[in-house]
């Protein structure tokens, strides 16, 4: 009303609405404001989203590329790591780089398809680091092998069981081998890296890949209803088409194109900007 003095509103944070409220792990929206109002991120080193000290990581697939990239940044948040790697060499690596940076973390190669080696590597990362906190299931693309895109019809149904074994069965593995400790501490943090492949349908080539990681996404689901109540939390970052400086391209075909000329090259999302996607869910 004219005559009255009007007080401007306190500015407030927006409030990003999760898709399932039970997923949210990062406190209050006016929690996340002020996470936010402390850190100039990104941009300035050594800034941190939320403080990690005294929480354990393990980061599988964390060799090299986005792996590795998650790694970095969680041991910045405070975080101890074991960094896990098909390759122990690369796995190595990614450990003396966290520790030229102040880190602390450990190798633990082994294979997240095999379920025993698993289960050793998960306890040899708990002997040297303490309990697992947090979760990161970044192995994935073809396995072993790299993933090199192709029609359906063209496939040899001997190449299926690498996708879906690594973006599938390596899920569950790693979940299997840390949700009963999480549980009973009664806090953990479990991230899937997935991809768009896995809810969007494509003609790259990619549905044996897509169909492992669009069942890590419906497995991810019900393990965050069913460890909600528990203190654990279970989400899933899809990214796209990733720039990985260590492959021939993002998606590479037989004759070394670049996803058959159907991407646009400036959509690629890289390491660095997944690993801070990363940080945001954990």
């Amino acid at each position: 009303m004219w005559g009255m003095h009007h007080h401007r509103p306190r500015p407030r944070c927006p409030t990003v609405r999760p898709r399932y409220n039970h997923l949210t792990d990062l406190g209050t929206p006016n929690r996340i404001c002020d996470q936010k109002r402390s850190l100039d991120w990104p941009g300035v080193k050594g800034a941190r989203v939320f403080n990690l000290d005294g929480r354990v990581a393990l980061v599988t697939g964390a060799g090299q590329n986005v792996g590795a990239g998650i790694a970095r940044l969680l041991a910045g948040q405070g975080a101890a790591i074991a960094v896990n790697d098909l390759r122990p060499d690369r796995a190595t690596h990614t450990v003396e780089r966290i520790t030229a940076d102040g880190g602390r973390a450990v190798a633990v190669g082994f294979d997240v398809t095999d379920h025993e080696q698993v289960a050793r590597g998960v306890a040899q990362a708990e002997l040297a680091l303490g309990p697992v906190d947090i979760l990161v299931n970044n192995a994935g693309s073809g396995g072993a092998e790299e993933l090199v895109p192709m029609s359906f019809r063209d496939t040899d149904p001997a190449s299926w069981r690498g996708p879906i074994d690594v973006n599938l069965f390596g899920v569950l593995h790693c979940c299997r081998a840390v949700i009963n400790g999480m549980e009973d501490r009664g806090w953990g943090r479990i991230i899937t890296i997935s991809s768009g492949a896995a809810v969007t349908g494509l003609d790259f080539g990619v549905s044996t890949y897509a169909a492992g990681k669009g069942g890590a996404i419906s497995f991810m689901r019900h393990l965050a209803v069913e460890s909600a109540s528990k203190g654990v939390t279970a989400n899933t970052l899809a990214i796209g088409l990733m720039g990985n400086p260590t492959r021939r391209s993002p998606l590479s075909w037989p004759d070394g194109s670049r996803s058959g000329g159907r991407a646009n090259p400036t959509m690629w999302a890289t390491p660095a900007s997944i690993s801070r996607q990363t940080k945001l869910h954990g």
